[in-house]
């Protein structure tokens, strides 16, 4: 069973479509949208901040999503990917984005619509991820505008791919 619990009396929102791991974590204010999924390992702590997520959101293996305490809290959109091992702290990533393996997003970022942040990636405190942009390096700064055929092979392909997987783990 997964850990699902409240803490200060604040309670994680997760609609009956969504998937979650046996193994994830859900703490404190966290709002999902529908078809999100939550996978092995993945931790999702809302306990000093709100986290709210919107619709086919999948966060996949041991990728941490968190906040600061009473500073800055997690916006995530819809239809966004979170890859594997990848942090997304106290910031907010807009519709369509794929935020790349072993990436960090750091603190107060804005990662606009339709953009990639690649994999291994460090996103630092403050930066604003132009739409239709994709970001690379330590620290992350942008190499190339997003192709409309990468925003639907990529950005949609794997959230669309994600919610067909987690329907082989719903029966």
């Amino acid at each position: 069973m997964p850990i699902i619990k409240p803490v200060n009396g604040k309670h994680p929102q997760i609609p009956s479509d969504c998937y979650i791991a046996e193994n994830a974590t859900i703490v404190g204010e966290v709002t999902m949208g529908n078809q999100c999924s939550i996978w092995f390992n993945a931790v999702i702590r809302g306990d000093v901040h709100f986290i709210k997520m919107g619709d086919k959101v999948n966060v996949q293996d041991g990728a941490v999503i968190h906040a600061t305490y009473q500073k800055s809290p997690t916006t995530i959109g819809h239809n966004v990917s979170i890859g594997h091992n990848a942090i997304v702290h106290g910031c907010t990533i807009h519709d369509n984005v794929l935020i790349g393996m072993g990436s960090i997003v750091m603190d107060d970022c804005i990662v606009e619509s339709n953009s990639i942040i690649a994999a291994g990636a460090v996103v630092t405190k403050n930066t604003i991820v132009e739409s239709g942009s994709i970001y690379a390096g330590v620290p992350a700064k942008k190499v190339k505008d997003i192709s409309k055929a990468l925003i639907s092979g990529e950005i949609n392909r794997i959230a669309d791919n994600y919610v067909k997987y987690s329907s082989w783990f719903k029966s």
